[in-house]
């Protein structure tokens, strides 16, 4: 077996990249053929001169061979990695016996060596709630292809176990967690842009993820919308970030005014499960926020609005009071001030 490095070139940007495989030859007839055994991806990390030794180490484990000198850890790890895939996606019945003939022996389990331990917990955990919710269908829907989808699991159930930026995550799902066996992906061959590049979609298709979500967690549960708390917060960036319109200079709840802002409001239901999410500009008006998150989410008769007190302007207890008349809907600040009731009774204290 070799590694074959080919040229290829986007069909979306036109620019060119490598992609590696592991191959091997083989004889049809009188011809030989190469016959592709593992999928490298583009991300491929040891230097060419190394990949000889790479191959005759995979060789070895396949073929329960020994070694005199130990490997370095480079070698080694991409060895170990590449052979156990080639076990795993081996067909019972006929390519597990080309790599290695059944042969039982007797072990020592004291002389047993860990190598790339993983997680597995969590991620079954987040595996089955987002599967049963059908996340997947929904971001097939939304037009994410297979990749796309591995790469959205991956950021979610990442920011579960181990919340962090996508370079975090990134670094847990190659290094500690045990998902990419659990989805069938090698996330050791995705790249960091893969996964900001999914997020990107995320926000793009956000509104019919969350009502697609929302739909099945009042299915799943069956919860009444008996309560909605709206609030607001911001985050900042360090960058000039020229190129994004919302990133504004505003009043920065981390005391980082001096920086480029984002407000980002939230609804959730009484039970605690987002109902909506947005993204506004980092100088909005948090009291010009609430008609336009509370349009259109048909609020029940008798469910009660928390805000907090900044919101609750004069100018919004009057919108919510004429779009909600009939509703008996209440409105309460965050401090416990009931400040009016829409069927039109006013209270204070």
């Amino acid at each position: 077996m070799y590694i074959r490095q080919t040229k290829t070139r986007s069909a979306k940007s036109g620019e060119d990249y490598f992609t590696f495989r592991l191959v091997a030859s083989q004889r049809v007839g009188t011809k030989v053929r190469q016959r592709t055994l593992l999928n490298l991806g583009t991300n491929f990390p040891l230097p060419k001169d190394q990949w000889p030794r790479l191959c005759s180490r995979i060789d070895q484990l396949l073929t329960g061979q020994g070694h005199l000198l130990p490997e370095v850890i480079e070698i080694e790890e991409c060895a170990q990695k590449y052979a156990a895939s080639l076990l795993a996606h081996a067909s019972p019945a006929s390519s597990t016996h080309e790599f290695l003939d059944a042969d039982y022996q007797e072990v020592d389990v004291t002389s047993l060596e860990l190598v790339r331990p993983r997680t597995v917990g969590v991620e079954h955990v987040g595996v089955a709630a987002l599967t049963e919710l059908g996340l997947p269908q929904i971001l097939e829907s939304a037009g994410l292809n297979g990749v796309q989808r591995a790469a959205a699991m991956g950021s979610i159930i990442g920011r579960m176990a181990a919340p962090g930026s996508e370079l975090a995550t990134l670094r847990w799902l190659k290094e500690r967690s045990a998902l990419g066996d659990l989805l069938g992906v090698d996330f050791d061959t995705m790249s960091l842009m893969r996964l900001y590049r999914t997020a990107d979609l995320l926000v793009q298709h956000q509104e019919t993820i969350e009502t697609a979500l929302f739909g099945q967690i009042q299915t799943l549960f069956s919860l009444p919308d008996s309560v909605t708390l709206f609030d607001l917060t911001n985050t900042y960036f360090e960058g000039e970030m020229a190129n994004n319109a919302k990133a504004q200079r505003g009043r920065s709840k981390e005391k980082r005014s001096d920086c480029p802002l984002v407000t980002l409001g939230l609804i959730l239901d009484g039970s605690g499960f987002v109902r909506r999410s947005k993204m506004f500009e980092g100088n909005v008006s948090e009291a010009k926020t609430l008609e336009e998150m509370l349009q259109g989410l048909e609020a029940p008769a008798g469910a009660l609005v928390i805000m907090d007190a900044g919101i609750a302007t004069e100018a919004n207890i009057l919108w919510l009071v004429e779009h909600h008349s009939n509703d008996n809907l209440k409105l309460t600040t965050c401090d416990n001030r009931i400040l009016t009731t829409l069927s039109g009774e006013r209270k204070a204290g």
